[in-house]
């Protein structure tokens, strides 16, 4: 395609942001926010609890709660590559914190986490918990439950794939939520 194409006019570009600016509402301004501020505040807690950046400590919580998966299918949850996957598979290995392990079909191999692997998982869901915790922490017990179930609602909207509900939920604390509003299969 020609790179004319792409150009936009900047007085239209300025009047389309200034439209969507003036139409945006509160909620949808605060859940922006709200959603920056907490990420940036768990990828910093987990950065302090593993010196270590990117996915790694997402692989980590990932093959907690679903030991024995394959290097394609973490790479799935994870959004990468495949090379990119198994180098972090194998710094994570280098470190001690990830084995591999023969699959049960044979083609591939399972991912299994250390002893030291599932202690580093232990202070990672620990400081997204207290992390998430210092957020609500001025919410009344009825407040929480309401937004719990605000946020359900939400969350319902999110995956487009059935992978997606892994790659949403591949910090969460999976035992806690007995009730996801978002389940998946695809692991």
């Amino acid at each position: 395609m020609h790179s004319a194409y792409f150009r936009v006019n900047p007085a239209i570009a300025i009047f389309m942001r200034h439209a969507y600016i003036v139409t945006m509402d509160r909620t949808t301004n605060l859940l922006g926010a709200l959603a920056l501020a907490v990420t940036d505040r768990i990828q910093s807690g987990m950065q302090h609890a593993f010196n270590r950046s990117g996915e790694m400590a997402a692989a980590i919580v990932v093959l907690g709660y679903a030991p024995g998966l394959s290097v394609e299918i973490l790479r799935q949850v994870l959004a990468r590559s495949h090379p990119g996957t198994v180098r972090l598979v194998d710094r994570l290995e280098e470190d001690g914190l990830v084995e591999r392990r023969k699959a049960s079909d044979g083609r591939a191999v399972a991912l299994h986490l250390t002893r030291k692997g599932a202690k580093l998982r232990k202070q990672l869901m620990d400081r997204r918990l207290d992390t998430l915790e210092a957020a609500l922490e001025g919410l009344t017990v009825n407040e929480r439950r309401v937004l719990g179930g605000l946020l359900a609602k939400v969350l319902t909207n999110l995956p487009e794939t059935e992978m997606a509900k892994h790659r949403i939920c591949r910090l969460c604390a999976v035992d806690v939520c007995s009730d996801c509003p978002i389940p998946g299969h695809a692991i």
